[in-house]
């Protein structure tokens, strides 16, 4: 899929604590894409016969290791670069339990408020698709 740039559909989660920070993973340097980079987003690509919710429960469980917990969906969007076409669906929840980053994928997680990540996006590298859904579904 990301070989070939092919159009696919991804889920976006915010994850806020209950003082507004976001729980923010830095990405393992195995990633195929945006190796390294700091993403806000918890979330991935939707699996064949999956909807967005059923991928964004999946996605927060295997990640985080967070289940059960309610999810807001926040809207849709589109997003293109030079490596990735793709249609997401963004959603947000508030967690201020433990976290167990899926070691395959998550380095460790660090929280930042909306406004800290685009003062440090200038400086260190953020997935792109993850800083638009910062600016576009939070408007900070």
């Amino acid at each position: 899929m990301r070989a070939e740039r092919l159009l696919h559909r991804s889920t976006y989660i915010l994850v806020f604590d209950s003082a507004g920070h976001l729980l923010v993973q830095k990405r393992t340097m195995t990633k195929d894409v945006f190796p390294g980079f700091w993403d806000p987003c918890t979330g991935g690509v939707v699996q064949a016969g999956e909807s967005y919710e059923e991928s964004a429960e999946r996605e927060l469980a295997e990640e985080m290791g967070i289940r059960g917990v309610p999810l807001e969906t926040l809207g849709d969007f589109y997003f293109e670069d030079t490596r990735s076409r793709v249609f997401g669906r963004v959603f947000q929840c508030a967690w201020d339990g433990e976290v167990i980053p899926q070691p395959e994928e998550v380095q460790f997680v660090e929280k930042m408020t909306p406004a800290e990540i685009l003062r440090r996006s200038p400086l260190e590298e953020f997935t792109p698709d993850g800083l638009l859904v910062i600016r576009e579904f939070l408007r900070a």
